[in-house]
C-alpha cells in the first residue's frame, strides 16, 4: 500500500508552528499579522475558499483585513483598495481572490500588490526571485507541495521529476523548486507526445493539468510517488484528481488523496508567506524558513 501524503495532518503541524510564531513575535511587533483577501463579485466556488482561508487565519491568531467588492466595481477602485492594502501598516499579505468578474483584467491588478506583501507568491519579482534562488513568498501550492514530499522523508537530490501542467500558478513554479532541490525535471503539456511514455519515466511524478482522472496505471512506473494537484467536482458528486486513485495507489510508493492532500497545504502556505512577511517587516527571526523552497 502506497504512503499516504498526507496534507491535512501536516497542515495542521504547521499551523502549531504558525501560532507559537506569533504568539513569540507578539510583543515585539505589537500586532498580530494581517492578511487581506480581495474579493470581487460573487462566484460561488471563490466563496467557499474566502470562508476557509479566513478560518485558518483565525485558528492561528492572523487578523483579517479583507474586502468584498460587487461584481460591477470598476477596475479603478479594485486598483484603489488594493493600492489602500498596500500602505496599510497593519496588512502584511494581500491575496486578490480568482477568477474576476468579466470585464476585469487581472494582470494590472496583481501587478499593482506590493511584492513584499504578495501572499499568494505570483507577483513577477517573485516568480524571478523563484528563478534566482532568492528568498521571497513562493507560489503557494508548489510550496505546499514541496513541504508534503519533505514531511515524508522523500529525497529529491537525483531524482527524475515529471510536471504535468506548465500554467504560472502551478506548473512553472514547480518546476522551479524540484530543480533547486537538484531534481532533474521534465515539464509535460498538451502538445507533448506520447505522454505516458514520458510519466513512465518519472520517479516523482506531480500533476497538474486540470483534466479529470487522466493519469492512470498505464501512466505510472511502479514505486513512483505521485502528486496530485488537480481538484474536480464529479458529475455524480463528490471530488476527484487528475489521477485514477484506484488504479494508481497500488503501484505508486507515496500518492496524495483528493481531497486532503495539496489542498490544505495551499491554504497553509498562504497563511506561512503572511507570516513571514509579518516577521521581515517587524525585525523579527523568522523560524518557518524550511517551508519556503
Amino acid at each position: 500500500m502506497a504512503l499516504c501524503l498526507d496534507g491535512r495532518q501536516l497542515a495542521a503541524q504547521i499551523e502549531s508552528r504558525l501560532q507559537a510564531c506569533i504568539a513569540a513575535g507578539l510583543a515585539q511587533a505589537g500586532r498580530p499579522p494581517g492578511l487581506a483577501v480581495l474579493r470581487v463579485g460573487d462566484d460561488p466556488a471563490s466563496g467557499v475558499y474566502v470562508a476557509n482561508k479566513e478560518k485558518a487565519c483565525t485558528r492561528v491568531g492572523i487578523g483579517n483585513h479583507g474586502a468584498h467588492l460587487a461584481a460591477g466595481t470598476p477596475a479603478a477602485e479594485v486598483l484603489a483598495a488594493i493600492q489602500r492594502l498596500n500602505a496599510d501598516p497593519a496588512v502584511d499579505g494581500i491575496l486578490l481572490q480568482l477568477p474576476l468578474p468579466a470585464g476585469l483584467n487581472e494582470g494590472p491588478l496583481l501587478a499593482a500588490i506590493d511584492p513584499e506583501k504578495d501572499a499568494d507568491g505570483l507577483h513577477t519579482l517573485n516568480l524571478g526571485r523563484l528563478l534566482k534562488g532568492e528568498p521571497g513568498p513562493r507560489s503557494c501550492t508548489p510550496a505546499g507541495v514541496m513541504a508534503l514530499l519533505a514531511a515524508a522523508g522523500i529525497e529529491l537530490a537525483g531524482k527524475r521529476a515529471v510536471v504535468v501542467g506548465r500554467s504560472i500558478l502551478v506548473g512553472q513554479p514547480m518546476a522551479l523548486m524540484l530543480q533547486a532541490a537538484n531534481a532533474t525535471v521534465s515539464v509535460a503539456h498538451s502538445r507533448t507526445p506520447d505522454l505516458a511514455a514520458l510519466t513512465r519515466q518519472a520517479e516523482v511524478l506531480v500533476l497538474a493539468a486540470g483534466k479529470p482522472e487522466m493519469i492512470g496505471a498505464e501512466h505510472v512506473s511502479p514505486g513512483a510517488v505521485v502528486v496530485d494537484v488537480g481538484i474536480h467536482r464529479k458529475p455524480e458528486g463528490g471530488l476527484c484528481g487528475d489521477v485514477r486513485f484506484a488504479e494508481v495507489e497500488p503501484i505508486a510508493s507515496a500518492i496524495s488523496p483528493v481531497p486532503g492532500g495539496v489542498g490544505p497545504m495551499t491554504v497553509t502556505m498562504l497563511l506561512v508567506n503572511t507570516v513571514s512577511s509579518w516577521c521581515s517587516r517587524n525585525g523579527l527571526a523568522n523560524p518557518l524558513g524550511d517551508l519556503l523552497p
